[in-house]
């Protein structure tokens, strides 16, 4: 089942996490929204992990072992 998520285009926000300008919010909610195909259950610490990521203040290593560890609970 698709669940919505609250993404405000004018406070720069998706589910109350805050981002930086209109560019990264949209591709973080087209890469949630893909991924939400796929089963992921979007949290806004998951949310913080994919801003980081698309903004390059995590590595590729670093978004690979948060999701091991499932650090997007």
């Amino acid at each position: 089942m698709f669940k919505i998520i609250e993404i405000d285009r004018k406070k720069l926000t998706i589910m109350g996490v805050k981002f930086s300008n209109i560019k990264t919010l949209e591709t973080t909610a087209n890469a949630i929204g893909s991924n939400m195909f796929e089963g992921f259950e979007p949290t806004p610490k998951g949310i913080k992990i994919i801003r980081d990521y698309l903004s390059g203040k995590i590595t590729l290593s670093e978004l690979i072992d948060f999701s091991k560890e499932k650090s997007y609970v």
